[in-house]
């Protein structure tokens, strides 16, 4: 599948996968200087990127498990979505969990871009739905 992306700044680097089989495309910080984000703090983080995806699909922003695990840099939505009719920059919201302050470098890889299929749905209202084993049980109901 090719994707039409295109350079809103120059010095922006289209998406990479980092191996063949790699379901995530990284994502890189287009940044004039370093920024820091502070403890438990939150900053817009531009790729200098916009991208035409094709309708039916979507394009989900999940954390870099490296920047995550080594620096407590994630999504700050957990999982952004770049819907088909958006031609804006794409830009990550990154949120640092930790206690110290973090820095982000022009051109570090700053989240991963997985493009997926999606379904609209079309909702209806009912009176009953169809009965389950599991019922109206949740938020930790199949647990042992």
């Amino acid at each position: 599948m090719k994707i039409s992306i295109k350079k809103l700044d120059e010095r922006a680097v289209v998406p990479t996968y980092g191996s063949p089989y790699a379901a995530g495309a990284d994502l890189y910080a287009c940044l004039d200087e370093e920024v820091v984000i502070p403890p438990h703090g939150t900053a817009m983080i531009p790729t200098g990127l916009a991208l035409e995806l094709p309708v039916g699909y979507a394009g989900l922003i999940y954390a870099r498990s490296g920047l995550a695990t080594k620096k407590g840099l994630a999504p700050a939505n957990k999982v952004g979505v770049v819907d088909c009719d958006y031609r804006g920059e794409v830009k990550v919201s990154l949120h640092n969990h930790t206690s110290s302050p973090a820095a982000v470098s022009p051109g570090e890889r700053v989240a991963q871009l997985v493009i997926t299929p999606y379904i609209t749905a079309e909702f209806e209202l009912s009176e009953e739905l169809s009965e389950t084993v599991r019922g109206a049980g949740g938020f930790g109901s199949t647990g042992k």
